[in-house]
């Protein structure tokens, strides 16, 4: 996965004893499912064309993966957050805990062990099984993913990066009755790698480094100091590590006095530090630059199908309301059975009360690299607040002055999702009727950035992965007046920023990001535009 910063094996285990195998799918005995049936879209595609075959995976070669399930009542599923997430539902903010959700949505448990049970008499070692049984996490050598999925697992080069690969050679089939459950095995392709989205560093400075301070992104976005994000928890989504360090000058830096990140890692984390630190620490550094207080997660998982998914799951496990995404990838870069897959976890963490902010890339209206129009996923998923990029001014006195759509930032129209209802007011023939990117923007443009402090010295840096943590940032803010109401968090946001109709933004009307051009209104540049904190919260507490 690659992040939007663009600066941008598990031990073996011990055999099963054969008094261990489910005697229904023991080795050598007639099976109950006679027949079996494929996980569709779940196989990249055009293999051939992109990429050079090199081989076969080893037999012996360890490999992790996480089996989605297709939630219960899915149809349900959706009415039930449509109408949680609507401000003028009565049922708004009335949102489910995990063992609810887990009730009315999740596999039963006979359903799990019958898919358990086939996996370990295929010799894979069942994991974890995350909170409404629709994840499961197995692993085991590449000849035995082979027997259990039905498929072949090949190595590859792309012709592109000259980076290796492998990947399923067709798509997994399952015992029909179990694959009626599955949505998708994550893990069985290590080709895309997700990236961070700022895409600019200029040259360190000793001092803070000529990007935007935390002073002038609030009073740019109209931060009460009443607000500081106290009582309030964010969380980060990363496939890289930090430096507390760094985080400890830039708080001291600025007298923001945050509380010291947490630190959770998934599936043994995101491994040794790497380029992607410093979209980490910019991640962290903006969230204590607007909500200074909040309690911050950073949630490390590897970099892959299956950690990825594992990740997004721990993070709704979790229940923490409100998370900042500045890791993506084109959607025609994944298949579509593991954007269906992510896709569950989302609408699972909206039924929850949970709010996604996803950077939606930093390559304007062509996301794929390609020479066409295209958009990242996360930001396009319809259960995820896409957050494009700005060039933000402000006054002397740190006043909002003016804002202009920045070059970079991505939008347009999904070639995976159609336009959700809440979506059709603002409705663009050039969207085809598919969902359109972005729904919100924020302060990008890298010159100037936003002032970090990583590695050892101050730097500015921009993209969208910092107008990501800007709102998650305001969704936090948001959340602590809300408390103070009496009222639910602000949860899955597009439905309610969509029935403000712009009131508490500021509507930015110039700038291209290449084939789309600001307008009035919304737009496929900066969506409905950056926000005014004040106005914005009022408008959404009523």
């Amino acid at each position: 996965m690659k992040s939007r910063l663009k600066l941008l094996g598990l031990v073996a285990v011990p055999a099963l004893l054969a008094a261990a195998v489910p005697t229904a799918y023991a080795v050598g005995t007639p099976q109950p499912h006679s027949t079996r049936a494929a996980i569709t879209g779940d196989v990249l595609k055009g293999l051939n064309q992109n990429a050079t075959h090199t081989g076969n995976v080893a037999a012996g070669k360890r490999i992790s993966v996480a089996i989605s399930l297709a939630p219960r009542n899915d149809k349900a599923l959706d009415t039930f957050v449509a109408k949680v997430s609507n401000p003028r539902s009565s049922s708004y903010g009335h949102y489910l805990t995990k063992r609810q959700f887990a009730a009315r949505f999740g596999r039963t448990d006979a359903e799990i062990r019958q898919l358990k049970d086939y996996l370990r008499a295929q010799g894979l070692t069942v994991g974890t099984v995350h909170s409404g049984n629709l994840l499961v996490d197995a692993s085991g050598t590449a000849a035995q993913l082979e027997k259990a999925f039905g498929t072949k697992l090949s190595t590859w080069k792309d012709a592109a990066s000259g980076r290796s690969f492998y990947a399923n050679d067709t798509a997994p089939t399952l015992p029909t009755a179990i694959a009626s459950l599955v949505s998708d095995v994550a893990g069985l392709n290590n080709r895309t790698q997700l990236h961070h989205q700022a895409p600019s560093t200029v040259t360190p400075h000793n001092g803070p480094g000529g990007g935007y301070t935390p002073a002038q992104l609030k009073g740019g976005y109209n931060v009460s100091g009443t607000y500081t994000g106290s009582g309030q928890k964010i969380t980060l989504l990363e496939f890289d590590g930090f430096q507390q360090s760094n985080i400890t000058k830039y708080d001291t830096n600025y007298s923001l006095g945050s509380p010291t990140p947490t630190v959770q890692k998934v599936d043994g984390g995101s491994g040794s530090l790497g380029d992607g630190q410093v979209e980490v620490e910019l991640d962290i550094e903006v969230l204590h630059a607007i909500a200074p207080k909040a309690n911050v997660t950073v949630f490390e998982g590897p970099n892959s199908d299956a950690g990825e998914v594992d990740t997004y799951q721990a993070i709704v496990d979790s229940g923490i309301p409100t998370t900042s995404i500045s890791w993506g990838a084109a959607e025609s870069a994944r298949t579509t059975s593991n954007i269906n897959a992510v896709d569950a976890v989302f609408k699972a963490g909206a039924a929850e009360g949970l709010g996604f902010y996803a950077a939606s890339g930093d390559d304007g209206s062509d996301d794929a690299g390609d020479g066409g129009t295209s958009v990242d996923y996360p930001a396009s998923d319809p259960y995820v607040t896409g957050v494009g990029g700005t060039k933000l001014t402000v006054t002397s006195s740190n006043a909002w002055s003016k804002e202009v759509a920045w070059s970079g930032g991505g939008g347009g129209k999904s070639s995976v999702f159609k336009i959700p209802s809440w979506q059709t007011a603002v409705q663009k023939s050039a969207g085809g009727g598919y969902r359109q990117v972005p729904d919100v923007s924020a302060h990008a443009n890298p010159s100037p950035g936003v002032s970090i402090y990583s590695q050892g010295s101050w730097s500015s840096v921009g993209g969208t992965s910092a107008a990501a943590p800007e709102w998650a940032a305001f969704a936090a803010l948001y959340n602590q007046q809300a408390a103070a109401a009496g009222k639910a968090n602000l949860g899955f946001a597009n439905p309610a920023l969509y029935t403000a109709s712009g009131t508490g933004f500021h509507d930015i009307t110039s700038g291209s990001n290449g084939d789309y051009s600001a307008a009035t209104g919304w737009d496929f540049t900066t969506g409905w535009g950056s926000y005014n904190a004040a106005t914005l919260a009022s408008k959404l507490l009523g």
